[in-house]
């Protein structure tokens, strides 16, 4: 069939379709597979016995190869090769992390960085770690190791969590930011200030809580935003306090625009309104859309602590609620089970996303699923909504 056909036929026949095309046409609504233990998606990838890898030259006289070659370059019809390394860049995008409650007991118990045991070396995949904390850092600090707690702080030495897995951006906009005043964001700010860490969605104030994010890898440009629809009013950055970004979905909306027009790939988070089923409302699925509509590449729930479902519109990543990351719910299988989406950037264009699935365990430290784990937790989320039947 043309090229251009090949994913809407695959994805008609949505059970069992399988395709072939080339590196550098993938989009993020194919699922890429290993082919003889090779992963494309790997930097590292030994492609040397890869089957499906073709060899392209030019073959005659020096002089003519060397005529044609450079005409060739001329025109951009030569590359040396559409998978380039050096032009790849995985975003790890994460959920919840509540350094609190009976998290912050096992962390004071055991070791700052337990949580991160079992899952540190798929977030060491990243080139760019995305967490979206909800609690502040404070010197003051005195957990309250409760589970039945609602007003959180996490003791200044939590922060060596992040900086052991390697965080690059953290995101403001959660509603546990001022449990006890505004102290502590002011202090947090000045703690990822320090460690080189971007900060969007929250601020010192309503300006800073607003503007965007941006950085740049591999010849990949990003820029984050991210708002809180829900609240409470105390968590909310004003003209003159620290706090998260609220939503004004008017504004947000022609912010997207423009910075689509800006960087390669714009990704937008929510804090949004936090529901006990992996389906999205009906509000949910249009305010999320409504924002890749907008021209956010990516679209990513960071409120769920129930894992919720993922669609794409007009090609364009959305998942409503990727779960917890570290925080201590223990109480229910659902709320147990989280993703981290690593996002795959191609000069400039989001062409893939691997789906890392984990289990929470010892109210901290969450694990990679097991294989039978992974198959019933994607087979319930993947109808949450039903993926093929939205395409």
């Amino acid at each position: 069939m043309e090229a251009d056909a090949a994913l809407s036929t695959a994805w008609a026949q949505c059970a069992a379709s399988w395709s072939v095309v080339p590196f550098d046409a993938l989009r993020p609504e194919w699922k890429v597979l290993a082919v003889d233990g090779v992963n494309l998606l790997d930097r590292a990838a030994d492609l040397a016995g890869y089957p499906l890898r073709v060899g392209v030259g030019l073959h005659g006289p020096a002089d003519a190869v060397d005529a044609a070659g450079r005409a060739l370059a001329v025109q951009g019809a030569w590359r040396v090769t559409n998978r380039d390394p050096a032009r790849m860049t995985v975003l790890a995008m994460t959920g919840v992390t509540a350094l609190a409650r009976v998290t912050a007991r096992r962390m004071d118990e055991v070791d700052v960085t337990y949580p991160a045991g079992d899952i540190l070396p798929v977030l060491e995949q990243a080139d760019i770690l995305h967490v979206s904390n909800e609690v502040s850092f404070s010197p003051d600090c005195q957990p309250d190791y409760r589970w039945t707690s609602m007003s959180f702080c996490a003791r200044a030495s939590y922060f060596d969590l992040l900086t052991h897995i390697g965080v690059d951006v953290v995101e403001l906009t959660g509603n546990h930011l001022n449990d006890y005043g505004t102290a502590g964001l002011d202090y947090s700010l000045g703690l990822f200030e320090a460690a080189g860490m971007g900060v969007f969605g929250g601020g010192r104030n309503l300006e800073a809580a607003r503007a965007p994010w941006r950085t740049e890898h591999n010849g990949n440009t990003f820029a984050f935003v991210g708002c809180n629809p829900v609240g409470p009013p105390n968590a909310y950055a004003t003209a003159d306090r620290p706090g998260a970004a609220p939503c004004d979905y008017g504004a947000l909306r022609q912010q997207i625009g423009a910075l689509a027009g800006e960087v390669d790939v714009v990704v937008v988070t929510q804090q949004y309104w936090e529901f006990d089923h992996a389906n999205p409302t009906p509000q949910q699925v249009e305010d999320f859309s409504s924002l890749a509509r907008a021209g956010a590449d990516i679209v990513s729930g960071s409120q769920a602590h129930q894992p919720q479902g993922l669609a794409f519109v007009e090609g364009r990543f959305v998942h409503y609620g990727l779960g917890n990351l570290f925080f201590d719910q223990m109480q229910a299988v659902n709320l147990r089970e989280m993703f981290i989406d690593l996002h795959v950037i191609y000069e400039g264009r989001h062409i893939s996303t691997a789906l890392f699935t984990g289990m929470l365990e010892d109210f901290a430290r969450p694990r990679p699923m097991t294989p039978d784990e992974r198959r019933d937790f994607l087979g319930r989320l993947f109808d949450a909504p039903p993926l093929c039947a939205a395409q």
